[in-house]
């Protein structure tokens, strides 16, 4: 079981993300058979044993393992990553591309719908590019930075805004090589957002 996969196929992504199914995605992250299924779920086990069918169709669930009961064989499945995300991608021309803008001219670079349209299109390529890596048994080269930071105000906020896009400016200038032979274009992106407020029990 791989830790994350990226669902691109918008039919497995409505399969995915149907009530019933995704509770079951969630219950097999361990190989569980169908009748065990049932009894969890409180649902027929023809019922579950139709939904499985679909999630294995579509590869998000797999066998585990086959066990011998008489003249029985009881399948254990167990799903194929331990959590999915959905890429935009599957929404096909709809889904959300930071260069387009309602006018035609790409979104305010300091809007909150291009800071979610960069995200979706990072979900999007690296989603592709892990398919790729995983086809090859190869590691995908990738580079993750997650902090959090309070400001004591909107001033300081933007001071801040502006030093980080200036060190960003630096680096990139002194790193990128336009002429580099084999050298390999990197995206590099960041964003800052209001950390949600947890709701109080």
């Amino acid at each position: 079981m791989i830790d994350l996969r990226v669902i691109d196929d918008p039919f497995a992504a409505g399969v995915a993300l149907d009530p019933v199914r995704s509770r079951l995605l969630s219950e097999l992250r361990t190989p569980v058979s169908a009748a065990t299924l049932a009894g969890r779920m409180g649902l027929p086990r023809q019922k579950v044993n139709y939904h499985l069918r679909t999630l294995e169709r579509h590869g998000l669930v797999r066998v585990a393992e086959k066990k011998r009961w008489g003249g029985l064989t009881e399948r254990r499945l167990v799903a194929t990553a331990s959590s999915y995300v959905v890429s935009p991608a599957a929404l096909g021309p709809v889904a959300a591309d930071p260069e387009r803008g309602g006018d035609g001219k790409g979104m305010d670079r300091l809007s909150a719908s291009y800071l979610v349209a960069l995200a979706g299109r990072v979900v999007r390529e690296v989603g592709q590019l892990m398919g790729k890596a995983e086809d090859l048994n190869k590691r995908l080269a990738t580079l993750s930075i997650d902090t959090e930071v309070r400001f004591r105000s909107a001033e300081e906020r933007a001071a801040f805004s502006n030093e980080l896009t200036a060190a960003v400016a630096g680096l990139v200038a002194r790193y990128h090589d336009e002429s580099a032979a084999g050298g390999r274009r990197h995206r590099v992106m960041v964003g800052a957002y209001p950390t949600p407020v947890a709701p109080e029990a």
